[in-house]
């Protein structure tokens, strides 16, 4: 039995892979300071054998210490996520996603790990072609504070090889999607999908732009599999999460939600302070491992079907 530490374990990612770590047989150990007051997302775990919650933040080395004793991997997950977040609070940003981060990576270093997943993002890549794929390898372009602060880390991992005892794996995310127990509505397909089935008039903003979306589901089980495949695989390196079919412009998003609701109202603005355009390759990842990811039709229908049930 194993032993995971899941920094930001109560979160929109974090409740999924926390459910399916325990699903498998595993412990879990959350640490959490539920900034956004979603210990509910969790609850329901917290009298369980396998489950340990930790109040704490990832900036403190006391309560790192408490987390991750008798810890054999862990994934960090927690930070000011998202571009509107980050540009609001700049100088948050700064003391978690990137100092706060440094410490935690080091302060792990004290112990006997095998694996560390540090969760990037695809936003990285800023602005790209129409016409180009972005593999991992593409040139990093990120416009917001929040993928400045991921390039960044990824940069300070990746300059530790050979010195780190623990194997670091980067695991590049693309725009989640999908039903979680800590669910948002913030984010592109999601907020598309409740705005349109309340019948507002949505706004899309750059309707041409492109940008890759996975499921939160997908998520949950790509990071399994990396945990529990040999280290020489992953040792130091970066991979894009996601699938090539779920490259898709805003335009491609509202089309797919109009075969659900025929009657949608779409404003379309094509000026937008967010630049970001950008498709990725997925081979290596998916060469690491084969996976039918889900489809963002298949998301969209999951989550109008649980609004009908009237779920939140």
């Amino acid at each position: 039995m194993k032993n995971f530490l899941i920094i930001g374990g109560s979160g929109y990612i974090g409740s999924v892979i926390t459910k399916k770590l325990l699903s498998n047989g595993n412990k879990v150990k959350n640490l959490d300071n539920h900034l956004f007051n979603n210990r509910f997302s969790i609850e329901k775990y917290l009298n369980t054998e396998n489950y340990k919650f930790i109040e704490g933040d990832l900036c403190s080395n006391e309560d790192l210490k408490k987390a991750v004793e008798g810890v054999t991997d862990v994934i960090i997950l927690a930070g000011i996520v998202g571009d509107p977040l980050s540009k609001k609070y700049p100088l948050e940003t700064d003391r978690i996603n990137e100092k706060g981060l440094i410490n935690c990576l080091n302060f792990l270093n004290n112990y006997n790990l095998n694996k560390v997943i540090f969760v990037s993002t695809c936003s990285n890549y800023g602005v790209i072609g129409d016409d180009e794929l972005a593999d991992e390898n593409h040139k990093l372009g990120p416009i917001s504070l929040y993928a400045k602060s991921k390039v960044n880390i990824e940069k300070f991992i990746l300059s530790k090889k050979g010195e780190f005892n623990f194997s670091p794996v980067i695991l590049r995310f693309s725009t989640a999607f999908g039903l979680s127990p800590r669910m948002r509505f913030d984010l592109t397909l999601n907020e598309f999908t409740l705005e349109l089935f309340n019948e507002k008039e949505l706004e899309v903003y750059e309707p041409d732009t492109w940008r890759p979306y996975c499921h939160v589901n997908d998520f949950s089980e790509v990071i399994f599999k990396v945990l529990n495949i040999k280290k020489e695989k992953t040792d130091y390196q970066v991979f894009n999460v996601g699938s090539e079919k779920n490259n898709a412009t805003k335009a491609m998003i509202v089309n797919t939600i109009k075969k659900f609701i025929p009657n949608a109202k779409i404003k379309i603005v094509d000026k937008s302070a967010d630049r970001r355009n950008y498709r990725v390759d997925f081979k290596k990842i998916n060469n690491l491992f084969k996976h039918n990811y889900v489809s963002i039709e298949e998301g969209i229908e999951e989550i109008i079907s649980s609004l009908k049930l009237n779920n939140f």
